[in-house]
């Protein structure tokens, strides 16, 4: 089995949920006439990323099920960046994955914080997430500053996971995360990166697109550049996870009695 996946590369409108939940539609469905299974949006997709106090009033609890609805209507699995409200007042820079049918297979909440924007706005997840199937490939997430870390994608990596999902909204002067690190995690896991970035302006920040699909051998299966808006799409084939992990054997190689 593989699995088609599409990444939306957008600026959507900063503190709008309902003109957000019509690009994601849109998109939706030109990634099902490209014959993807799987579309993913960019790090709080749905309603902005750095808007400041307006974020706390759009953290309501249908907004999962709205994203559910337009993945029914469509026809296809979104994996969706949004603001989830845990309690007291508390927002965690969360995600959703959906299936075509509107079921939810995961949810997971940003566990690294990036500095005083993140700490300002969100209290972290304390958990990394567990592997989920999809049409018989196996997935994991990580949110933007996530996978910065290599403990985390290793982690997904010996949970026997094909490709790692990544929303983010990376912004300048971080362009080489995009350019070199995102490759270099595919490489030294032997696993699929799914890295969807934010471009624009949004606030005091500038993002910096960039984002790309990476097969486990480290190459850039597809890309779009620092400004554009649309989708890039790749196959993710579990048989390449496995080529790659016996002709490039980091993880049965590691010394664990070392470290």
């Amino acid at each position: 089995m593989t699995l088609t996946i599409a990444g939306l590369q957008h600026d959507g409108v900063p503190g709008d949920v309902d003109a957000n939940l019509r690009i994601l539609s849109r998109a939706a469905r030109e990634a099902v006439d490209r014959g993807a299974r799987v579309l993913v949006t960019p790090e709080m997709f749905i309603t902005g990323y750095n808007i400041g106090d307006r974020l706390a009033p759009l953290a309501t609890p249908d907004l999962v099920d709205r994203v559910a609805r337009i993945a029914v209507d469509s026809g296809i699995a979104v994996v969706a960046g949004f603001p989830e409200p845990v309690g007291d007042g508390a927002i965690a820079n969360s995600l959703v994955v959906v299936d075509s049918d509107g079921a939810e297979l995961l949810r997971y909440r940003k566990t690294h914080l990036f500095g005083e924007l993140d700490r300002g706005l969100f209290v972290a997840g304390d958990a990394l997430p567990e592997p989920i199937e999809i049409d018989g490939v196996t997935i994991s997430v990580l949110i933007c500053y996530d996978v910065e870390f290599p403990e985390t994608v290793r982690a997904a990596a010996l949970g026997s996971v094909d490709v790692v999902i990544v929303p983010t909204a990376q912004m300048e002067p971080f362009a080489h995360i995009a350019e070199r690190l995102i490759p270099v995690r595919a490489w030294e896991n032997q696993l699929h990166v799914v890295y969807v970035n934010r471009v624009g302006s949004e606030g005091d920040l500038t993002y910096v697109g960039r984002s790309s699909i990476v097969g486990p051998d480290g190459v850039v299966i597809d890309s779009l550049g620092a400004d554009g808006t649309g989708l890039l799409i790749a196959t993710i084939d579990p048989e390449a996870t496995r080529r790659a992990r016996q002709e490039n054997p980091y993880l049965a190689d590691r010394r664990t009695d070392l470290y």
